[in-house]
């Protein structure tokens, strides 16, 4: 890849992803070298009592949002896997998409790390902060 585009971003979501992560209808949002805003539309099925976005599907937009801002920092998808994510849960997000954004803050050989905030997409409020480490294969 020689230029980083939203096309781009879209198809790695289809190519590398399992089928059931494509399911949860993630969005490129927005991007820049190195980070990535993914949407995560409202959805019943990913949803618990009161509307609430289910923590699993948090972390599996986050985790994705992670290797997509990953091709972004490296113009390309490099193979990687996921070796630690820290999760904290602020509040419950209800009622309205979120909206994932992956920063990574240092890649080097082997090893990447990064951060991802999700925030209500409607009022903007942080509702989970996460800390990775991604081993680069």
């Amino acid at each position: 890849m020689s230029t980083m585009d939203t096309q781009t971003l879209r198809s790695a979501l289809a190519e590398y992803f399992a089928p059931w992560v494509q399911t949860l209808g993630l969005q490129v949002d927005s991007f820049e070298a190195g980070s990535v805003t993914l949407r995560l539309p409202q959805n019943t099925q990913l949803s618990r009592v009161g509307g609430m976005l289910c923590g699993q599907a948090m972390m599996a937009a986050a985790d994705t949002a992670m290797v997509l801002a990953l091709i972004a920092q490296f113009g390309e998808f490099r193979p990687c896997t996921t070796v630690q994510m820290n999760t904290s849960f602020l509040k419950p997000l209800s009622n309205q998409d979120a909206l994932v954004q992956a920063r990574v803050l240092r890649a080097g050989k082997s090893l990447a790390f990064g951060e991802i905030d999700i925030r209500g997409a409607d009022d903007g409020k942080s509702v989970c902060r996460a800390s990775t480490t991604y081993a680069l294969l």
